[in-house]
């Protein structure tokens, strides 16, 4: 009985042996190098947040009609330069502070926040007529360009190669104010232009040479301070 054992026996040690050698094939085998996925832009902000990279890119213009409402030399919205105080108030609803002065002498020239604007918006009217649209502090609206409070001057160079750049008056370089015309503006060897037809947009640089506040508008974008 036991001659008639060995044979099966033998098989079965030449059966697992056989297994043991896959096995081992499958182990000694080397992993496969990992494959590199080619490297993908960086998805885009969400609408309405400006980038804040620094970037000599130029930048895209947003589409019209977007659901982005760009701040323009012409206006906000529904909020344009050239509008009635009336016209502000039937749009945007009345001054969110009123006891607080926008200025000297408000009849002549008053800056406020209306209710119904973004926060940190200030309209301009001169006379009783809007003549320029700022943005500042914390707001989140952005050009029509994409450019908001907080981006890189180079940014903005970048999307108006033609447009000046003069020293900021209060703070050291590389503080400056880089403004750009789409309509009228200095003409040859002016600085300053008070055609009140002119329309533009204004960056106000600071010194960490970042976007600290966006002008829009009239001639009254030139002014380096509020109402005076």
């Amino acid at each position: 009985m036991r001659r008639a054992q060995l044979p099966v026996f033998a098989l079965l040690l030449g059966l697992a042996a056989c297994g043991g050698k896959d096995e081992e094939a499958e182990v000694s085998e080397p992993a496969a190098a990992p494959i590199e996925k080619p490297a993908r832009d960086k998805p885009a902000a969400p609408s309405g947040t400006p980038s804040n990279e620094a970037s000599a890119a130029a930048p895209e213009r947003l589409a019209a009609n977007g659901k982005v409402i760009p701040l323009t030399p012409e206006g906000w919205g529904a909020l344009k330069i050239g509008m009635t105080r009336e016209e502000v108030t039937a749009a945007m609803g009345p001054d969110s502070e009123p006891g607080l002065a926008g200025g000297p002498d408000p009849a002549a020239c008053d800056q406020y926040h209306p209710e119904g604007a973004p926060a940190d918006m200030l309209v301009m009217l001169e006379n009783d007529v809007v003549t320029r649209i700022s943005v500042m502090q914390d707001s989140n609206v952005v050009s029509e360009w994409n450019i908001g409070i907080g981006a890189e001057a180079a940014k903005v160079k970048a999307a108006y190669p033609d447009a000046e750049i003069s020293p900021h008056k209060y703070q050291d370089a590389p503080a400056e104010y880089i403004t750009a015309w789409s309509k009228g503006g200095p003409s040859g060897d002016e600085a300053y232009t008070d055609d009140p037809a002119a329309r533009g947009i204004r960056y106000e640089i600071g010194s960490d040479g970042k976007v600290m506040a966006i002008h829009a508008g009239g001639p009254s974008i030139q002014y380096v301070e509020g109402c005076l």
